[in-house]
């Protein structure tokens, strides 16, 4: 079979097409046919040997697979041959292994899917799992009624927007581009600002009636994390769950004792946290493909491309410019 690996870290010039053996089941395991590969941030971390849960060298990026069951191992009944399902590498002992035009995975890791949820849409489905998380699974002290979303055109925040907005929350973005904006708006945000906007937690006082928002969901960090700590309301959450621009840019806990009025909190988050915890994790899950199901939530615009492409994938990935999803296609 092909498959995409990497030898050693590098740009997306290191993503290297192979021919591999087609992998046999052994006994509790599926080999899956894959229609999808999903392309995310996680894989460039792989392909630069900078992710925390790296595969061994060589590594196979890929966490997100969808496709048709072609060969069952002994002892499997779950499941059977031509069943359409989605393997996330969230329910497998270490992540990546999706570059491939196979997959083997235990047969209780699989995920069956609805008719109505194509290959291409369902490889978005662990972004929605997340935003399931983010938004229903971080404890906030109070009922959680508006949010605020930065970075609202990347592939996680795509999926938040619309997760909230289906739950009827007020979703506020910010987008560092008019394009970026106009995206979410587009994709169901009530309202989007710049998020270097001096002046950003006023504006999102502003836009609700002076409160604040209950929530506040940051991947960017920066400065941006501390106009979202200014921007909730009393009793409310700003989680943090990832620091693409770098540390909170002042001292975090002196802010919110500026603040103290209010009452905030600050919550850290991985989506690791549910590593050992399958049942919720997979409740998780399943929330996500009932919405995508139900039309709830959709997919963004899909940019598919051949695997032999993946390094093209990665280009793309790496463009701060790009929005959508890159699919792979065996």
């Amino acid at each position: 079979m092909r498959a995409v690996i990497v030898r050693s870290p590098g740009g997306p010039e290191a993503l290297e097409l192979v021919d591999l053996p087609l992998p046999e089941p052994g006994p509790g395991q599926v080999r899956v046919r894959a229609a999808a590969i999903g392309v995310g941030r996680p894989d460039a971390l792989i392909r630069q040997g900078t992710y925390k849960w790296m595969p061994p060298w060589p590594a196979i990026p890929g966490n997100e697979v969808a496709g048709t069951v072609d060969a069952l191992g002994a002892g499997v009944h779950e499941v059977s041959i031509g069943d359409r399902v989605l393997l996330s590498a969230r329910e497998l002992p270490q992540r990546g292994g999706g570059y491939a035009e196979y997959a083997l995975a235990p047969s209780e890791a699989l995920y069956p899917l609805p008719d109505n949820v194509g290959f291409e849409q369902a490889v978005n489905l662990p972004n929605f799992q997340l935003a399931q998380a983010l938004l229903f699974g971080c404890g906030s002290a109070g009922p959680v009624r508006s949010v605020i979303v930065t970075a609202a055109a990347g592939g996680v925040a795509t999926a938040v927007v619309q997760t909230a907005r289906a739950r009827g929350l007020q979703v506020i973005a910010t987008g560092s581009s008019a394009e970026k904006r106009s995206y979410a708006l587009r994709n169901g945000a009530d309202a989007a600002f710049d998020p270097r906007d001096p002046d950003l937690a006023e504006r999102v006082k502003s836009h609700t009636g002076g409160r604040g928002v209950d929530l506040a969901l940051d991947p960017a960090g920066g400065a941006l994390f501390i106009a979202c700590l200014h921007a909730l309301a009393p009793l409310g959450m700003a989680v943090s769950y990832n620091i693409l621009g770098g540390p909170p840019a002042q001292d975090v806990f002196a802010t919110l004792r500026s603040l103290l009025g209010r009452s905030l909190a600050v919550r850290t988050f991985s989506m690791h946290t549910f590593d050992a915890d399958p049942l919720r994790r997979r409740a998780l899950m399943q929330a996500a493909i009932d919405a995508m199901a139900r039309g709830s939530v959709q997919a963004p615009p899909a940019t598919v491309l051949p695997l032999a492409e993946a390094r093209m994938a990665h280009e793309r990935l790496d463009d701060p410019a790009f929005m959508g999803k890159l699919v792979l296609q065996p």
